[in-house]
């Protein structure tokens, strides 16, 4: 079984996955797709912190804990199948890389209802959290990069000046085709990162 590991790149109720093997100079994308990461059957699961707005605050603690949970249910359960797919491909996936928000902590939930800028960071918090965590729950190593500092980071750990590293991102998108944008892009980073540390 060849080593392989994923990146993810979050949106508001699915993340776009990349997952790599190979060489730590060249890896290969082996898989990308999508992750959905939202219980249709759960009303307002998509934005619950724009549903908790309108509830007090004992039943908005309440809405989002069940938000969660199922949001987690939905990404282990992605992620499990992803790693099945690649398991059936001769590979074994071992870690994780997740893009991370450059965003402050959080305040309080009720501080954080009270502000619509809050509220977008909480959902967006809440999607990489159980990406992490389903992580975790399938034995992988979990890793994060901010978004913004992706592509100097990696530079710096894989020993691949920047110029280079986005010429081979952009020949590894040609090798699988469209769609291959920033999110693909920041993803396959992330998942190299993971693939290249022991």
């Amino acid at each position: 079984m060849k080593r392989a590991a994923l990146g993810f790149r979050a949106h508001s109720g699915w993340a776009a996955v990349v997952a790599i093997a190979g060489s730590q100079r060249t890896p290969e994308v082996i898989y990308r797709g999508r992750v959905d990461l939202v219980d249709r059957e759960i009303k307002g699961s998509g934005q619950p912190y724009h549903i908790a707005r309108k509830l007090d605050l004992s039943r908005a603690e309440k809405f989002i804990r069940e938000a969660i949970n199922a949001t987690q249910k939905m990404a282990r359960s992605g992620l499990t199948k992803i790693i099945g797919e690649l398991s059936a491909n001769g590979h074994t996936a071992v870690a994780c890389g997740i893009v991370l928000a450059s965003g402050r902590p959080l305040p309080p939930l009720e501080a954080t209802l009270r502000s619509h800028a809050m509220v977008h960071t909480a959902e967006g918090e809440m999607f990489r959290a159980a990406i992490a965590y389903a992580g975790e729950k399938c034995g992988l190593r979990v890793s994060g990069v901010r978004e913004r500092d992706a592509l100097e980071h990696s530079s710096v750990a894989l020993h691949i000046p920047a110029s280079k590293l986005k010429h081979r991102l952009n020949e590894m998108g040609k090798s699988v085709g469209s769609p291959w944008t920033s999110d693909e892009k920041n993803a396959t980073l992330v998942a190299w990162l993971a693939l290249a540390r022991r």
